[in-house]
């Protein structure tokens, strides 16, 4: 099974969250959005440890189980369809996240986050973790 670690679910691994490693450790494959790493490296670049952080995601990236996942045309189709379904249900979720579920339709991956509100995302799979 493919699956996706949606930011909070990356990060949660590095603290070495045990259902998430789980998650990791099971899935065939590790799609990475590359919507995701903006977040990270955002929230990098606030913090005060931009290298040591950017020097982990580096290296977790090279991993060859993971596959950095693209914003492409599709990506793009999978974003108007979702966003649209989602304004017309009156759920709207924050607009990177209807990326990151793009990516999860597009890619077939099992999104893996700690996020209610993807919930909403008609057909999305998806796990929600608790803390």
């Amino acid at each position: 099974m493919k699956r996706l670690l949606d930011t909070n679910a990356y990060v949660e691994l590095l603290k070495g969250a045990p259902t998430v490693a789980t998650m990791v450790r099971e899935a065939e494959q590790l799609v990475f959005s590359t919507v995701v790493v903006g977040e990270l490296l955002f929230g990098f670049r606030n913090g005060t440890r931009y290298d040591k952080n950017l020097a982990v995601l580096d290296d977790f990236l090279s991993q060859p189980w993971v596959e950095l996942q693209p914003v492409t045309r599709v990506t793009a189709d999978r974003f108007g369809r979702v966003a649209a379904a989602l304004r017309k249900a009156g759920t709207p979720i924050p607009t990177n996240d209807v990326w990151i579920a793009a990516h999860a339709f597009e890619t077939g991956a099992e999104l893996i986050t700690f996020d209610r509100h993807f919930e909403s995302v008609r057909g999305l799979p998806v796990t929600v973790l608790r803390k």
